[in-house]
């Protein structure tokens, strides 16, 4: 194994109750390849370390003036109100082996493990699965992913996790590659692979208003997730009004180009008829 490899992690998030079975741990890892419209982890889509400034804790104090771009890290250590954060620290394998195994004994005992999203995490394949091999003999592990990666990078990591939680964004492709600005070609040949695979997996749908709520819509999500599979259910996440906040920190703009006060259609109906066990959450 090759210890030197990195990747810029921007949370490891401890006793985590949503991200899998039992308690776990969430790694989140730096970068995404989509830009969904209604992201609400805009701090997870560079891939590169990047300062948070939070305007209203500033108290213009000046500390932070001389600090040097490729010194980020010292900005925490001169502003004293912490209007200035870093997001993103760069990992090596065992570093953050080290950090993980650490909570084995707790995992054991609730069933729980670790669970790695982002952002992508397949962006930085390579080291998750270096990383899945040091964990996965002690720990249950899963991923959260977009599914929009290489076939080989997809499946070198999938083949090492025990569950997925494979995202779908839209059926059709001219409304995936507008709200996402992706083609969603490599997503859905991962999930047919996926389900040949017979890999324990939820999909997980982000419903949002106007976008993919419709009954076209899920009746596609419910063509792409038929037939025999681990599929162990759908999940539904409604859209919340949350989903921009954070975006200023970021210095970016959130601008979703939806209706952000209609309440998404949450009828499960059309995934019911294909016998698709599914759920709003």
């Amino acid at each position: 194994m090759d210890s030197s490899k990195t990747a810029v992690i921007f949370e490891v998030r401890e006793f985590c109750l949503h991200d899998g079975p039992g308690v776990r741990t969430t790694v989140f890892f730096k970068g995404c390849p989509l830009r969904c419209a209604w992201c609400h982890n805009p701090e997870g889509l560079s891939p590169e370390p990047e300062v948070l400034f939070k305007e209203k804790l500033c108290a213009r104090c000046g500390n932070c003036r001389d600090i040097q771009p490729d010194d980020l890290s010292a900005l925490e250590r001169v502003c004293p109100h912490r209007a200035k954060v870093v997001c993103g620290r760069r990992w090596t394998v065992p570093e953050l082996a080290s950090e993980l195994l650490a909570n084995a004994d707790v995992f054991a005992a609730s069933g729980g493990g670790v669970t790695f999203s982002g952002g992508e995490p397949l962006m930085q394949s390579a080291f998750l699965a270096e990383l899945a091999d040091r964990l996965r003999p002690h720990i249950h592990l899963a991923i959260e992913t977009s599914g929009y990666a290489s076939p080989d990078a997809y499946r070198d990591v999938v083949s090492r996790i025990d569950l997925v939680y494979q995202d779908l964004k839209h059926p059709d492709p001219v409304a995936h590659r507008k709200w996402t600005g992706v083609d969603p070609a490599p997503i859905h040949a991962n999930l047919r692979w996926l389900k040949d695979s017979g890999k324990p997996f939820v999909a997980r749908i982000p419903l949002i208003p106007g976008v993919n709520d419709s009954p076209e819509a899920k009746k596609g999500f419910a063509r792409l997730l038929e037939g025999r599979s681990g599929l162990q259910r759908i999940e539904l996440l409604p859209y919340h009004l949350a989903a921009g906040a954070k975006y200023q920190f970021a210095g970016r703009t959130y601008q979703p180009g939806f209706d952000e006060s209609r309440q998404p259609d949450t009828d499960l109906s059309p995934f019911r008829a294909n016998g698709l066990p599914a759920a709003v959450m």
